[in-house]
């Protein structure tokens, strides 16, 4: 099972520049059917985190995973899981 990483904070103030990031994570995660997508918007504001949760609640996103499940323990950090059959 492969995980694969997206750290956000290069681009947490450039708003198309996350949107193509998330997007090219979604879609990578497809071809190579992966596990889970580790996306790190970091701790901040929440503001980042809003928008991710917001990417991931498009119509055309959200048919692509399984589950977002929140980090617990850090705040800063989400997991998409995908499930393949």
């Amino acid at each position: 099972m492969s995980k694969l990483t997206v750290d956000l904070h290069a681009v947490y103030d450039k708003g198309d520049e996350i949107d193509r990031v998330l997007r090219a994570a979604i879609d990578e995660a497809v071809r190579i059917r992966a596990h889970s997508i580790e996306i790190i918007p970091g701790k901040g504001s929440g503001q980042l985190k809003k928008r991710v949760l917001r990417f991931l609640e498009e119509p055309d996103v959200k048919p692509l995973y399984h589950r977002v499940e929140k980090d617990s323990k850090n705040f800063g950090r989400l997991f998409v899981h995908f499930r393949w059959r």
